[in-house]
């Protein structure tokens, strides 16, 4: 499975969540991103591009002032 990394420490929103969007553009069902962002909107904004996009948030964490956000583009496997 493909992952894609984007690094948006330092940016303020809505600079994370347009670089992952754009990242998005053209990729296969299935594909994985995480999002690294220092700007806590991020744990707000990510979810509601996700339901505009129609991906999936997968995972949230938070370590030393970063949020890791994992998304997978297209529908989730149901189970």
């Amino acid at each position: 499975m493909s992952e894609v990394l984007i690094d948006a420490r330092g940016h303020r929103c809505p600079v994370p969540s347009l670089r992952l969007r754009k990242a998005m553009e053209g990729l296969a069902p299935g594909v994985r991103l995480t999002l690294q962002a220092t700007d806590p909107m991020a744990r707000i904004d990510v979810p509601y591009l996700m339901a505009d996009l129609g991906g999936v948030v997968c995972d949230v964490s938070e370590q030393d002032g970063v949020l890791t956000i994992t998304v997978e583009t297209g529908a989730a496997p149901k189970g």
